[in-house]
Parts: C-alpha cells; sequence; structure tokens
C-alpha cells in the first residue's frame, strides 16, 4: 500500500517549526522592531532545520544501530555547540546593525546584555529545546516503527498458528468420510455414489472457500448441511439427527470452519448402544450480527479411551481459534452430564479481531 506523501508526521514537524518561528519572533521584537528581526529569525530556523535534519537522520540513527553511547555524547554536544553558536552569532550581529536605532540610554543597557558570550550562554536553552525536540520526536518514530513491526510479525504468527488449528480439522474429517464411503462401496453402491457427490462438496469447499479469512454465513451453513447429510446416510437409522437453521442474514462473514469441531465431535461420540437409539440434536440461530449454536448428543456413560484424547484435542483446537478471532466476543459453555454432552456457543460475528491488535 503506498504512503501517502504527507502525513500526520510531516504535519507536526511543520506545525513545530512554524510555532518555533512565531516564539522567536515574538522574543527578540521585544529589543528590535519586528521589520528588523524576521530575517535573522529566518535565518536562526532555517540553520535549525539544517543541523536537526543531519542529527536526526545520521547521528540518531548510527546511535540507534552501533549503540555506542560515549560517542553519541560526543556528538550531541557538539551539535548544540554548532547550533548555540549559530543562534548567538545571528543575534549578535542583528545587534551591531540595528543598535543604532536605540537611544544613547537605552543603547548603553542593551550593550551590558548583549555581549557575544552572553547571548552564547542564553541562547543554550533554546539549543536544547530544539535539538530535544527533535531527538524526542526521533524516539517516537522510531517506537512507532518497531512497534508495526512487531504487530506485522505478530499477525503472520497468529495467521499461521489459525491455519494450523484449521488444517488439523481437514485430515481427520475426511478420513473418516472416505473409510464410510470404501465400507458403503461394498455393501450399498448408490448410497456410496451418493456419499461420493456430497463429500465432492465438501472438498470443493475447502479448497477453494477456506483459504479465506472469512466466507459468507450462508456458504458455511451449507457445508455444515453437507456435513450433516453426509453423517445421516453414514449412520442411517442407528441415530436420531434433528437440525434447525434459521439464518436471517446469509451474508455476514464468519470465519471458515468455526463450528465443524462441534458437530464432528458430537457424531464422532454419540453413543450407539444396542438397548438405545442414539441422537444428534442442532439448532443454529442468527439475530442480527449474533450467532447462536447449539448442539447436544447422547453420550456413553463409559467414553472410549481412543477418542478421548482426539476429542479433547478438537475441543482445545476450536477453543484457541476463538480465543484469537473472536477474543471477548464470545461465549462457550459444554457441559458434560455423561448421558449427554451439549455445546452451547455465541458469538458476535461483528467483532471478529485483527490480529496486529492483539
Amino acid at each position: 500500500m503506498k504512503k501517502p506523501v504527507f502525513d500526520k508526521h510531516f504535519f507536526f514537524i511543520a506545525g513545530f517549526w512554524v510555532l518555533l518561528t512565531i516564539t522567536l519572533i515574538a522574543q527578540i521584537s521585544r529589543d528590535y522592531p519586528t521589520a528588523y528581526v524576521i530575517f535573522p529569525c529566518l535565518l536562526i530556523i532555517g540553520c535549525a532545520m539544517l543541523i536537526s535534519y543531519v542529527f536526526s537522520n545520521r547521528i540518531l540513527p548510527n546511535a540507534f544501530i552501533k549503540g555506542k553511547t560515549p560517542l553519541f555524547a560526543m556528538q550531541s554536544f557538539s551539535v548544540i555547540v554548532l547550533l548555540t553558536f549559530v543562534i548567538a552569532a545571528v543575534n549578535y550581529m542583528t545587534f551591531l546593525k540595528y543598535g543604532a536605532n536605540y537611544t544613547p540610554s537605552d543603547l548603553s543597557l542593551i550593550k551590558s546584555q548583549n555581549s557575544f558570550w552572553f547571548l552564547f550562554f542564553t541562547s543554550s536553552p533554546a539549543s536544547l529545546l530544539i535539538l530535544g525536540s527533535v531527538c524526542g520526536f526521533k524516539f517516537y518514530q522510531r517506537h512507532n516503527q518497531i512497534e508495526q513491526q512487531h504487530n506485522l510479525l505478530k499477525q503472520a504468527h497468529m495467521e499461521a498458528h489459525v491455519r494450523i488449528l484449521q488444517d488439523q480439522i481437514n485430515p481427520h474429517l475426511m478420513f473418516n468420510v472416505l473409510n464410510h464411503i470404501h465400507i458403503l462401496m461394498k455393501k450399498d453402491v448408490d448410497l456410496a455414489s451418493v456419499l461420493l457427490v456430497r463429500f465432492s462438496d465438501i472438498l470443493r469447499y475447502q479448497i477453494y472457500e477456506c483459504n479465506r479469512e472469512t466466507v459468507t454465513l450462508e456458504k458455511d451453513v451449507k457445508y455444515l448441511k453437507d456435513l450433516v447429510s453426509v453423517e445421516k446416510i453414514r449412520w442411517g437409522d442407528e441415530l436420531d439427527v434433528r437440525c434447525e437453521w434459521n439464518i436471517t442474514n446469509g451474508k455476514r462473514d464468519i470465519v471458515p470452519l468455526l463450528l465443524v469441531p462441534f458437530v464432528e465431535n458430537a457424531f464422532k461420540h454419540v453413543s450407539r448402544l444396542p438397548s438405545s437409539k442414539g441422537y444428534v440434536h442442532l439448532e443454529l440461530y442468527q439475530h442480527e450480527e449474533n450467532l447462536s449454536l447449539t448442539i447436544e448428543n447422547s453420550n456413553s456413560t463409559q467414553p472410549s479411551r481412543k477418542n478421548s484424547s482426539n476429542s479433547g484435542l478438537g475441543l482445545e483446537n476450536v477453543r484457541q481459534r476463538l480465543q484469537i478471532l473472536y477474543p471477548e466476543h464470545h461465549e462457550l459453555e459444554i457441559t458434560n452430564t455423561g448421558t449427554t454432552f451439549k455445546v452451547v456457543l455465541n458469538i458476535n460475528l461483528e467483532k471478529k479481531a485483527n490480529y496486529a491488535e492483539q
């Protein structure tokens, strides 16, 4: 992105020098007519700008890079002496040129206060103020640059972390579906063909849509519907699957695959005991920018050790993604009674975080 030619720093610097020029003219005008001091003041400001430019763009950057404090202190002292000498010299020449316009009584008073060395020492605070302000502004710029670089690195790290968490979802899901297609092809070719078509839609979404930062809600919901449809085909009459989809504005954006781990976890760990029929009940409700997911499944009182670690990984995965993408703008409640497992998630879709702000 191309930076604007005149940014806030330019106007800040310009305002500083304009204010300094006005203050200097007002200060010296107390001793000389205003018309006489404009050129000397502009000469002082011009020299101060030149010296400050060399100081801020040559000496300070070298100090940042090399970190040689004694050398920087000597150079700073030399620059202060040089700027003080310029201010005192211009003031002294102004007095020599325009001092004759005063009455003898006023002239004697002015002479006592306008020796060169008196002007030199009284000008040193002005030099310190100018160079101190320039130095402070340069440190401020440097701090901003470092902070911007830090934010860019942090954003890149967050994006990579989110991508890793998202990629952990896909392989496990694809493995399960492919495994069931393989089994169905031995039992029911037509049903396997239907499942394969639905699976192709799932893959198409993952390949062409999920590489974006956000997708429309209607696309992600369609993916969830395809996923649930595949699971229905997969388990047939063994499960009671009920879904309610209440989406009022499908054009709102959402992070892709954010809700998938909950759906996958429900079907993965639903109880399917011979004595009772398992169930998965899902409700997705949208109200303006708020999205609410409620999903409940029957749960075995004796969970499988094989699946427990994977389940924990999936839920921890989605917790991390929510914390990164919607910090402080989501509520996640997970309840496990032993016979039922219920997840309630509420998200404010308008509050998706910018990684750099975290």
